[in-house]
């Protein structure tokens, strides 16, 4: 029952791409905008904070055990 009502909306969404023309270059344009905004947020915003700090994995776990146990000042 719930496996049907699942197939049917996945070949739903399948044909309506098909028969898109515009819309496959419009969603095509919105996968790279998207791939491009999080390669960017990813190299320029969030660095590896923890792999640049500390030598090896138990200096990184201890400070991320650390800094999920601290109470709040």
């Amino acid at each position: 029952m719930v496996k049907d009502i699942l197939r049917k909306i996945l070949f739903f969404y399948i044909e309506g791409f098909k028969s898109m023309k515009t819309g496959r270059v419009l969603w095509l344009i919105i996968g790279i905008k998207l791939a491009i905004m999080f390669l960017v947020f990813k190299l320029f915003f969030f660095p590896n904070f923890l792999s640049t700090n500390f030598k090896n994995d138990k200096e990184r776990g201890d400070y991320v055990l650390d800094q999920l146990t601290k109470k709040n000042k």
